[in-house]
């Protein structure tokens, strides 16, 4: 339930109109934000190091992120799995006009809570200044994202078949 709540409060913060919807489907925008997932842990990290300095790094990191899926030209074909990762995720930001099937809406949930508990375990670790809870926690995190991102292939190519509106996204 909490998921549901804060993905349209993420999506709003990150204004993602049209266009950029259509830019972040370029493959180079999703890998390059993939990549930055061991940058933002550094930088998180970099507390323990620099202090209060971690700041500039942690807002570079969230200048990056709100420009990466602007920077980019819209792909010339939207059949690679990571732009379906896009339009999936897109798919289920719109799940209000458009239900989405429970299984797929399940397994978000649950994938959201494995990455919600890995983002603990992450916290926990940098408080405590123990890099063993704070790597398994980043990891534990990234990989329920990596697998909810597939997941997102898998619900856009479900609510294609059905969405007239979603299947005009594919060329």
């Amino acid at each position: 339930m909490f998921i549901r709540f804060l993905t349209p409060i993420v999506a709003s913060l990150m204004r993602m109109d049209e266009t950029t919807w259509e830019r972040h489907a370029n493959p180079w925008s999703v890998w390059t934000r993939v990549a930055s997932w061991p940058a933002l842990m550094l930088a998180l990290w970099s507390v323990h190091w620099i202090g209060w300095w971690a700041a500039l790094p942690l807002g570079a990191l969230a200048l990056w992120l709100w420009l990466n899926p602007r920077i980019f030209p819209s792909p010339r074909s939207t059949r690679s799995w990571a732009a379906r990762a896009v339009m999936g995720e897109r798919v289920y930001l719109l799940s209000y006009l458009h239900p989405i099937p429970i299984y797929h809406r399940n397994a978000a949930t649950l994938l959201g809570i494995g990455s919600g508990i890995g983002a603990l375990f992450m916290a926990a670790g940098l408080i405590a200044a123990e890099p063993g809870a704070y790597l398994a926690g980043g990891v534990a995190t990234f990989l329920c994202k990596m697998w909810l991102v597939d997941r997102m292939v898998w619900l856009y190519d479900d609510m294609s078949r059905e969405v007239p509106e979603y299947r005009a996204w594919l060329r």
